[in-house]
């Protein structure tokens, strides 16, 4: 390397030296004061300078109508449902039903054989002309003392055993048809024509789902909120638009195991779109207040003797509110007490801001 080059990287290197240990002292060296303050902390840290307003967002209260919902799940069930069963034991003779059509209440659905009980009811007939002619004589002659009382209470004795042997049998017809117990519709069947069935054969099951009911449960904390005949909109997982229910009943206790409170309510279903054992979601409605004002959740501060808010008054400047807080929804919350209508609450700067302090605001819907 020649000479040259070697001064001239001696040079270079001393240069850089000395820009490094003498730029940070430039301050010192020019007679700059270095404990005076920088823009940034004479107006604090982070805050607006002395006399500039805070810039922050505010809503407007206003009544509005608030409806304090409860979304729960729940279960589809049926209005009615049975296992058609027969009352006594049988040969089936007829099935008069086809699988899974809807029948009114009273049609026949299975008839068993009934020819030994036709035969005894007939028998009971013929018995019974005899007996009410005998009795018939019997009453003439008792008229005109040619009998006893004694030999007419006998006859007619033997007429009324008739007439309740009789009714016994027709019963007993009667059960050998098996008729639909309400308007329904009929599942599958479990029995064929040619079968001796018992009384604990289920022969098919019928279910009503028109209207339809929803079962659900709701914390107990909720529970002195209930009132029959209020609303439920509830929707299943297939999705589709909800659709209105009436609460008409619920238990009168409370689960010891869950802590809820059971809960029934009905609904049409002319399309049959719910099915027993659909799963539902339920929106239910507890109660609906028409003049509620509601401040975004943001705008609440909790402390330990309740909550707060931060209100601008006509000077521009903060107020302290201590309020009172009621139903609380995705986004909102409802107050109670302690602001009123018109009122413009912070919604941004609530942990910068001070009472009395002037603030810069801007409304926001």
């Amino acid at each position: 390397m020649k000479k040259q080059t070697k001064i001239i990287l001696t040079l270079v290197i001393v240069a850089v030296i000395a820009v490094i240990f003498i730029y940070p002292r430039r301050d010192t060296l020019m007679g700059k004061n270095k404990n005076a303050p920088s823009p940034t902390q004479s107006q604090g840290l982070g805050g607006p300078g002395q006399g500039q307003a805070l810039p922050v967002n505010v809503v407007e209260l206003k009544p509005e109508r608030l409806e304090n919902n409860l979304s729960v799940t729940g279960t589809i069930i049926p209005n009615e449902t049975v296992n058609l069963r027969t009352e006594i034991a049988g040969l089936v003779k007829n099935i008069a039903f086809r699988e899974g059509e809807f029948v009114k209440k009273g049609t026949p659905l299975v008839y068993l054989n009934d020819d030994e009980l036709k035969a005894q009811y007939q028998r009971l007939e013929y018995t019974k002309k005899l007996f009410e002619s005998q009795e018939n004589r019997q009453k003439q002659l008792l008229e005109k003392e040619a009998i006893s009382q004694e030999e007419y209470d006998i006859v007619l004795n033997q007429f009324n055993t008739n007439l309740a042997d009789l009714r016994l049998v027709e019963a007993q017809l009667n059960k050998t048809i098996v008729r639909a117990p309400f308007d329904g519709v009929l599942g599958l069947r479990q029995i064929s024509e040619g079968s001796v069935i018992g009384t604990g054969d289920v022969i098919a099951s019928i279910v009503n789902i028109d209207p339809i009911k929803i079962e659900f449960s709701i914390p107990e904390r909720y529970a002195n909120m209930v009132k029959l005949g209020s609303k439920v909109y509830f929707s299943n997982e297939a999705g589709g638009q909800e659709v209105e229910g009436t609460v008409y009943a619920y238990e009168p206790n409370i689960d010891a195991g869950t802590r809820t409170l059971k809960l029934r309510a009905t609904s049409p279903n002319k399309d049959r779109r719910f099915l027993p054992g659909m799963f539902v979601r339920i929106k239910y409605i507890l109660g609906v207040e028409e003049n509620a004002l509601m401040v975004p959740s943001e705008a609440i501060i909790p402390e330990l003797n309740g909550y707060k808010v931060f209100v601008v008054n006509s000077e521009g400047k903060v107020e302290e509110r201590q309020v009172s807080i009621g139903t609380r929804t995705d986004r909102y919350v409802q107050i109670v007490n302690g602001v009123s209508d018109g009122d413009l609450v912070l919604t941004t700067g609530v942990l910068q801001v001070r009472a009395g302090m002037p603030v810069n605001y801007n409304k926001i819907n």
